[in-house]
């Protein structure tokens, strides 16, 4: 989860999370935001208010945060029960997979240990979206691979393929087999992109202040 931004724009839609991160640093980051927020919640309420700790109910939302954290590494597989969670969504950390920091971790036994155990805790229905950064064209066909090993439907899809920058790739994957992986986003749209925000620059071009020579109103 690292830092906690992606669970921060899962708490602004409504929903409940738990972030797993193998760096201390990261989830100490990540804590102190959730921290921070609970105790605005509280400090923001009346006093006199005999609710105002209370959780509410599964159609509300709690007036603190509503993530969680645990250091683990996912390539040890994900320790929670079946059926677990509704969905998953990763950000720049599933490419670590292909690199081993020992001799005892392999590339693709880690991989196929986090993909069957994510198989096994979300639920019937659930899908997961995983954003990562491949090194070579070789690893996005290893990570597709062990995904769909472990029974995983779905695909890659690519945003921005021309691009050295803005290229992203998204590991979509499902339970279900007529599933088509949405289309991704050309480098027509990030032109047009561009185009939108140097013509917002320029708007501001062009205008010239002149220099009042004395103490005119204009001055004052």
């Amino acid at each position: 989860c690292g830092s906690g931004l992606s669970g921060q724009v899962l708490e602004e839609h409504g929903h409940v999370w738990l972030g797993c991160d193998v760096s201390r640093d990261m989830l100490e980051v990540a804590n102190d935001r959730i921290e921070r927020k609970r105790d605005d919640a509280i400090n923001g309420k009346d006093d006199s208010s005999d609710n105002e700790m209370k959780v509410s109910d599964s159609n509300e939302t709690s007036i603190a945060s509503s993530g969680d954290l645990m250091h683990h590494d996912m390539g040890t597989g994900l320790p929670f029960r079946p059926a677990t969670f509704d969905a998953c969504i990763s950000i720049s950390a599933l490419q670590w997979l292909c690199y081993s920091n020992t001799s005892a971790q392999v590339p693709k036994k880690r991989l196929v240990r986090f993909f069957s155990s994510l198989y096994q805790v979300l639920r019937r229905g659930g899908r997961a979206v995983l954003q990562f950064y491949p090194e070579t064209a070789e690893q996005a066909v290893l990570i597709s691979e062990c995904a769909a090993k472990v029974g995983f439907a779905g695909g890659v899809v690519v945003d921005y393929p021309n691009s050295a920058k803005a290229k992203k790739h998204y590991l979509v994957l499902t339970f279900d087999r007529g599933y088509s992986a949405p289309k991704g986003l050309s480098d027509t749209h990030l032109a047009n992109q561009v185009r939108v925000d140097d013509a917002r620059r320029d708007k501001g071009k062009g205008k010239i202040r002149k220099k009042s020579n004395g103490k005119s109103k204009d001055w004052i």
